[in-house]
């Protein structure tokens, strides 16, 4: 059996208002120079594909933060890559979740079972489940970065003491899905990258995705200290996250680079109960499993990023970079904005352009989803 493939379309083929969708639109075009260096958005219903709109500069500044004259740009595209950053961690999720449908992996085990060398996950009884739903009691970062070597940093992962009861308050972390990528190193022989690549990108035909290196990628920060962890200059086509970059690239909580439209495959995949074309990668059930609340690496119903889609089980998550994506299976609808918001320098995290995009979506919806 298969599962429509998305294509473009317009508005409303989707059973969506192009009066909203234009402003969402607007919107986007509006946001580099304020909110970003460039960005790009891909949204639809269903199978359709209605809005694809790039907007500014996937390069602007040089070293220092200077201003690249205008013939030294790099303008964003629609194939732009980017650096998903902590999008990483749904594929990671997805790629746990498979081994919990094959049953490989126990959502309920306790990660020692599979990993011993996790001395202190295994004084602490932490679970996988503690683990995809941020309830370990492990702290958000380690500075991994800052260790000698490689053995060094896996070291002091492993030593790592929660600093809350595992299984209480929810406690957003980086460190559990590095440990998880430990655990699926362990139980599946084979690297996170690989994994996949063989579970999900490459069934899903989506070409673009993938641990770096990406020298086509939208820049990301000029990385100095002491502003900076790193001393690292402009970042561009390599991984923006230290603990990633000193890890080698390839982290379960960061690493990724991809473009928009496969994001949109990603979401359309989730939406279609796992399968894309002829290609399945979970079953419904486990899809099930994975998107409702409170969420295995997804975030559930978060109007601080979702807007208006949040309330009915709306699932996603931000990246640091800029990065970020939703799916509501409620009105079928899925949105992918990436941006390069550390270009050229990190600020504090603002939400509003995620939000309003989203809102705009959500009242775009006018009829039911496209067949």
């Amino acid at each position: 059996m298969t599962s429509p493939r998305l294509r473009s379309g317009p508005p409303e083929r989707a059973g969506l208002d192009p009066g909203q969708l234009r402003l969402l639109v607007d919107g986007v075009r509006a946001l580099p120079g304020t909110w970003c260096a460039g960005a790009v958005a891909v949204a639809g219903r269903g199978p359709v594909v209605a809005v694809e709109e790039a907007a500014g500069w996937a390069v602007r500044y040089a070293a220092e933060g200077a201003e690249l004259p205008e013939h030294r740009r790099v303008p964003m595209t629609l194939g732009t890559p980017f650096d998903l950053a902590s999008l990483t961690k749904l594929f990671t999720a997805v790629a746990a979740v498979q081994q919990i449908e094959r049953g490989t992996l126990g959502i309920d085990a306790r990660i020692a079972a599979y990993a011993p060398e996790l001395t202190a996950a295994a004084d602490h009884g932490i679970t996988v489940r503690h683990l995809l739903t941020h309830t370990s009691g492990l702290r958000p970062e380690l500075p991994l970065y800052d260790c000698p070597d490689g053995p060094a940093m896996l070291a002091a992962l492993r030593a790592e003491e929660p600093i809350a009861e595992p299984g209480g308050a929810y406690l957003y972390s980086d460190l559990n899905m590095l440990l998880l990528q430990q655990v699926l190193e362990r139980l599946t022989r084979r690297r996170l990258d690989r994994l996949i690549r063989e579970g999900v990108t490459r069934p899903l035909g989506m070409r673009a995705t993938g641990f770096g290196p990406c020298p086509s990628a939208a820049a990301t920060e000029d990385q100095r200290r002491p502003r900076a962890k790193l001393d690292r200059g402009m970042v561009r086509g390599v991984v923006h996250d230290e603990n990633a970059y000193a890890l080698g690239g390839v982290a379960g909580h960061a690493g990724l680079f991809s473009a928009a439209r496969d994001l949109a495959v990603f979401c359309r995949t989730l939406l279609g109960g796992g399968a894309y074309g002829t290609a399945r990668i979970l079953g419904p059930d486990f899809v099930e499993l994975l998107l409702r609340p409170p969420g295995l690496g997804f975030l559930v119903d978060q109007a601080w990023f979702m807007g208006e889609l949040a309330g009915r089980g709306a699932a996603g998550h931000t990246g640091f970079t800029g990065t970020s994506l939703v799916l509501d299976r409620a009105t079928d609808t899925f949105l992918v904005l990436l941006a390069n918001t550390v270009h050229p320098v990190r600020r504090a995290p603002a939400n509003g352009p995620r939000s309003a995009a989203a809102t705009r979506l959500a009242r775009a919806v006018t009829g039911p989803p496209p067949r």
